[in-house]
């Protein structure tokens, strides 16, 4: 089938890529020309595993490509995905849709067929109302079906859940639209991917409702955690302890620093605003935001009551600065708030991020970005483990221990022993332990 992909962004780009890679003939569309050019140079906006030689491959068997012209790209599509950003709206929290809606009107212009668009970015419950509502007006002599699809993609194993996913959620209640969504997905049929076919309200929600309820479970853990230390119990054990239970599950009941990245904050957010604005408001969900807001900072008070109660003039290495591992990403990643905390109680701050420094030096000032680990922890005071980056999980920690000018070590991801940190010297910190 011929698909256009609108946006080349996290969604659209791993979207696309992958959907080309199942046979489909796929085109990107993306007002940003650099961008593009980028892309069929080979070179990818975004850190993701397996990504680049995905789109290579592709490229070169010429079922992908990219491109600024929307009215070409839109021309022969069996259908259209609209896969822009929908960030948090300034001032009120409400998901930012002015993209999709521009989107979905300049679609309108330049079809000349009825077609199928389907919304891949994550909406609002009547986002597609909406959108069906501005194609109408702006093409009102064609049948244009619009359909929820909504992604349920993990950066860092975006690929994976692509190709092997849990559910195929789709949103539609017309026939054809149904026919052209079970062909696109057809090549899936193998591995047993289960299509759920709901309402467009139902699938939009889905979403909300998935992310929600993960981060209620990162936020659960994290207090699970906090109680641990005050009781003398092992929040990892808790976790196995619960996780084991099939009715729980034992993903995302890992305690750290917070939830961060591109779907969690926003999304809680977005849904607590649906909620509000129905007159049926979601408590839970609104505690869980205000748990993981306030945990991001208590992070940094952690390191900083680990180091004595003062840091000013002392150096401190962050080891971590992406909002988890295998990605790039920094959006609302907890160590913004842990270096600032850093930072405003007068610490010295040198990090190491495999993937992230360059994103992060447009987001911290003052912060020393070092080549390695062991570059970023040469005469701290403190060291702390902020992402779980595979990396971190095998430093020669004798060679660090030696390296440093104090032997703090505060481990907010738990990857280290803590009676084989103590056998090294270390004044050892960590989480629910």
């Amino acid at each position: 089938m011929k698909i256009t992909m609108i946006g080349t962004g996290y969604v659209g780009l791993v979207s696309g890529a992958c959907f080309s890679d199942f046979g489909h003939d796929v085109i990107c569309v993306d007002k940003d020309a650099d961008k593009v050019t980028g892309l069929e140079r080979g070179e990818m906006p975004i850190y993701e595993p397996g990504l680049k030689n995905l789109v290579a491959r592709n490229v070169e068997a010429k079922r992908l490509s990219f491109t600024t012209d929307l009215a070409a790209g839109v021309a022969d599509a069996d259908a259209i995905f609209i896969a822009v950003g929908t960030p948090s709206r300034r001032g009120d929290g409400h998901a930012d849709l002015s993209y999709v809606y521009a989107a979905a009107g300049e679609i309108a212009d330049n079809l000349s067929k009825s077609a199928v668009v389907v919304n891949k970015s994550t909406v609002p419950v009547g986002t597609g109302g909406e959108v069906e509502r501005i194609m109408r007006e702006h093409a009102p002599d064609l049948d244009i079906a619009v359909v929820s699809n909504p992604e349920f993609l993990r950066e860092g194993a975006a690929i994976g859940d692509f190709k092997r996913p849990d559910r195929i959620v789709i949103g539609t209640d017309d026939e054809k639209a149904r026919d052209v969504m079970r062909e696109i997905y057809r090549p899936l049929y193998l591995n047993e991917s289960p299509l759920l076919f709901t309402g467009r309200r139902t699938a939009e929600l889905i979403k909300y409702a998935a992310n929600a309820f993960l981060a209620t479970k990162i936020s659960f853990i994290n207090e699970i955690a906090d109680l641990c230390e005050k009781v003398g119990a092992d929040v990892q054990d808790v976790s196995r302890g619960i996780g084991l239970d099939n009715r729980i599950g034992a993903k995302f009941l890992h305690a750290g620093p917070g939830y961060g990245g591109s779907c969690f904050p926003k999304d809680t957010l977005a849904l607590m605003k649906t909620a509000q604005d129905y007159d049926s408001p979601v408590r839970i969900v609104e505690s869980v935001v205000q748990v993981n807001d306030t945990r991001k900072r208590a992070m940094g008070r952690k390191v900083i009551d680990a180091m004595g109660g003062e840091v000013r003039g002392k150096k401190v290495a962050v080891l971590g600065l992406t909002f988890k591992p295998n990605t790039d990403d920094m959006r609302d990643a907890p160590s913004i708030a842990i270096v600032q905390a850093l930072q405003d109680a007068g610490a010295n701050v040198s990090a190491y991020d495999p993937e992230g420094m360059v994103e992060a030096a447009h987001i911290m000032e003052d912060v020393h970005m070092a080549n390695d680990a062991y570059a970023a922890a040469e005469g701290a005071d403190a060291l702390v483990i902020v992402t779980e980056w595979d990396t971190f999980r095998a430093l020669d920690m004798r060679r660090i221990a030696g390296q440093m000018n104090a032997k703090t070590l505060v481990d907010l991801r738990n990857i280290y022993q803590p009676d084989d940190m103590q056998k090294l010297g270390f004044d050892y910190f960590s989480i629910g332990r």
